[in-house]
């Protein structure tokens, strides 16, 4: 999207090297995270910002846009808890795969 690390202002301290970012960088940003429902991390290592910086931007910004996102649908709803289902049934089934791959790799060194 043309957003680098280079649209921001540095400023230098006495002990550490600080970066300030200007008010248009962080909007941008926050755009890319809330628009491309991409990662934090990733928009963070993509645009070469530290990730706890931009997850504060974003945290910022969806407590001060809190009321402007819509409400779920019933669909939507039934579609979240369907996701949320098959998202521990995965968990659960790596967890059970790890076990099951230590449980044979020290099987193989008997």
């Amino acid at each position: 999207m043309g957003l680098t690390a280079r649209d921001e202002e540095s400023e230098v301290g006495a002990q550490q090297h600080r970066r300030k970012f200007t008010p248009q960088f962080k909007d941008e940003a926050v755009k890319l995270v809330i628009e491309s429902g991409r990662p934090i991390a990733q928009v963070a290592r993509d645009i070469g910002v530290n990730e706890g910086t931009l997850g504060n931007w974003v945290m910022i910004f969806r407590s001060e846009h809190a009321g402007d996102e819509p409400a779920l649908t019933i669909s939507e709803r039934a579609e979240l808890a369907q996701l949320r289902r098959d998202n521990q049934i995965l968990r659960m089934e790596r967890e059970f795969l790890k076990k099951a791959a230590a449980f044979f790799a020290t099987e193989q060194t008997r």
